[in-house]
């Protein structure tokens, strides 16, 4: 590893790298590892290098693997390319505002920290440290029902009212028991994820659990989520591929929550969700790691919008890494855009202090690219902002933004 490590510092210079945007992601990642200063950092790519020096490789793996050829994972990163920014000039930018109110939930931002899950896998400080960072930002946070952390401790270290995202089990007594403990602890939302009914095949991560030598057991052993305290969940499937529309209602039922439906990828479901009740709709694809379509989160946005037509907020997650990416969803139609690995790198990186240095920088970006193109408040950043040029650009032209 040092050697290969030297050598690509050998090739960092050489004007061979222009064109090999991949290999040239790969230098920039091996030079940034010298970073010891979240303040240093200067995007979330350089985070994401800090972050492999401190993760194990089999941590890793499971964050930053898609599945079966990564395709989809690499789709949600091209997918920005299609989308160009048309910015306006002399308009008056001196104020600007990113504030949001989605489902009466306010924040700062309309970056949304997404749920994911064991983050005690990047860092001691888990799902703590990242709750604390959306309290010191002011950012809405969503927490998986695989988090390390109990949902009342997450809820306590954010300060204010957290979503929680549901996986629905196939023992229904349960996923009602986790939805009203999740009420009962302060969540005004659930998030039903619903694109994993049969599993997924995550080659990468089972690749770099080769390169990791300690013992699985070791770090697993008699490990369990604190959601699932006092259940009994041995043959019950985290996921149910039985569920149909109607879950909507069954858990209207049972909760008063919100529902938010996450995992949509085209126009149809999203009408069929929100003809059953649901609040707002999640586009995503898993962040590439579901089903492989080839098709980037991106990509699905205006469909979705279409269809929804202004009746619930959309929320979407999948690539993004840039401040411009995130300006492209909301001239799309989103209402906010959640970010998963990235702060999960910071989280790896610096603990709490990368988490915060991760919103910072992609606030920072989106900020300037709201300023530069004449749109200084969320609502005036509409589809007359961008142009859809009909096709995603070529990878090898996307310079150090791969994935």
């Amino acid at each position: 590893m040092t050697h290969r490590r030297e050598f690509l510092k050998y090739l960092a210079a050489s004007p061979l790298l222009t064109n090999y945007s991949a290999f040239a992601q790969e230098v920039e990642e091996t030079l940034g590892q010298r970073l010891t200063n979240p303040r240093d950092v200067i995007n979330v790519f350089e985070m994401e290098a800090v972050a492999r020096e401190n993760i194990p490789p089999a941590h890793l793996g499971y964050l930053n693997t898609g599945v079966d050829g990564d395709i989809t994972l690499r789709a949600n990163r091209d997918g920005f390319t299609r989308y160009q920014i048309k910015p306006r000039r002399l308009v008056d930018v001196s104020e600007t505002d990113t504030k949001v109110n989605i489902l009466g939930s306010e924040a700062s931002s309309p970056i949304f920290i997404c749920p994911v899950g064991s983050q005690g896998a990047y860092h001691p400080e888990a799902e703590l440290g990242t709750a604390r960072a959306a309290r010191a930002k002011g950012h809405h946070m969503v927490l998986s029902t695989q988090s390390s952390t109990a949902v009342e401790a997450v809820a306590e270290a954010r300060g204010a009212p957290i979503w929680h995202q549901l996986y629905p089990t196939t023992r229904w007594e349960y996923t009602v028991a986790m939805l009203q403990r999740a009420e009962a602890a302060g969540c005004t939302t659930v998030c039903l994820t619903i694109d994993l009914p049969g599993g997924r095949n995550t080659e990468t991560q089972s690749i770099m659990m080769r390169e990791d030598n300690r013992t699985c057991t070791d770090c697993h052993r008699g490990q369990s989520k604190p959601i699932f305290d006092g259940l009994n969940m041995q043959g019950v499937g985290l996921n149910n591929p039985a569920l149909t529309w109607d879950v909507i209602g069954r858990m209207k039922e049972v909760t008063n929550m919100n529902v938010v439906i996450k995992g949509i990828e085209v126009g149809v479901d999203a009408a069929l969700a929100v003809d059953n009740g649901a609040d707002a709709v999640w586009v995503s694809n898993h962040g590439g790691r579901a089903t492989e379509t080839g098709r980037a989160s991106i990509e699905c946005l205006p469909e979705v919008a279409a269809a929804v037509n202004g009746r619930v907020p959309i929320i979407i997650d999948g690539g993004f890494r840039r401040g411009t990416d995130i300006y492209k969803a909301l001239a799309l139609g989103a209402s906010a855009v959640g970010i998963g690995r990235p702060y999960c790198w910071g989280l790896g990186a610096f603990g709490q202090a990368g988490v915060e240095r991760v919103l910072d920088l992609l606030n920072r970006e989106l900020l300037i690219t709201m300023t530069g193109s004449g749109t200084p408040t969320l609502e005036s950043i509409t589809s007359n902002a961008i142009h859809d040029v009909g096709h995603r650009v070529p990878r090898g032209t996307l310079g150090r933004d791969l994935l």
